[in-house]
C-alpha cells in the first residue's frame, strides 16, 4: 500500500490574492490603524503616525529576518525589555585586611583528598587498555574463523 508523503508543508497557502492570510490580517490591520489615526488624531500628528501604522503592518507582513517574520523578533525584544534580567556574574573589587592573620585551611577543607596519579599507575592502566584490546581483537579473529569453517545449518543455529 502507497501513501502520498505531503510536500511543501513549510510554505503557507495564499488565501487572499498574492497574500497569505497572516499578511492579509497585518496589512488590513496597519491599513485600519492608519485610517483611525487620521480620522480622530488632530492634523499636525495623524498623517506621520499612520504612516508610521500603516509601513509597521507592511513591515509585518513581508519583512523575514533570516527566514522568520519579524513579528518573532519584536516579540522577543518586548518580552526582553519587560522581563527582569538576571546577571550571573559582577567583578567586585575585594578589600583586603592587612592586619587579618593568615589562617589555615579549616578541617572540613583537610579531609578531601585528591587523587595522584603516578607514572607506574599510569603504565599500568595503558598496559591494562592494550592487553584488553588484544584479547577482544584474538577473540574476534577465532570467532570469524570459526565462522567461515561452518556450514550453512550449523551457522544459523550458532549464537553469538
Amino acid at each position: 500500500m502507497q501513501f502520498q508523503v505531503p510536500q511543501f508543508i513549510d510554505v503557507e497557502d495564499k488565501i487572499f490574492g498574492p497574500f497569505t492570510f497572516k499578511q492579509f490580517v497585518y496589512l488590513i490591520g496597519g491599513a485600519g490603524l492608519a485610517f483611525v489615526m487620521i480620522r480622530f488624531l488632530p492634523y499636525p500628528l495623524n498623517w506621520p503616525l499612520a504612516i508610521a501604522a500603516g509601513g509597521l503592518g507592511a513591515a509585518f507582513a513581508f519583512v523575514e529576518i533570516h527566514k522568520k517574520p519579524l513579528i518573532y523578533f519584536v516579540e522577543a525584544a518586548f518580552w526582553y525589555f519587560v522581563h527582569k534580567k538576571l546577571y550571573i556574574w559582577k567583578k567586585r573589587d575585594k578589600k583586603i585586611d592587612p592586619s587579618a592573620e593568615l589562617s589555615l585551611p579549616s578541617q572540613a577543607n583537610a579531609q578531601v583528598v585528591i587523587p595522584k596519579l603516578s607514572k607506574d599507575k599510569l603504565e599500568d592502566l595503558a598496559w591494562g587498555l592494550d592487553i584488553n584490546e588484544h584479547v577482544a581483537q584474538s577473540r574476534l579473529k577465532e570467532q570469524l574463523e570459526r565462522r567461515q569453517s561452518l556450514n550453512e545449518d550449523e551457522f544459523n543455529k550458532l549464537e553469538i
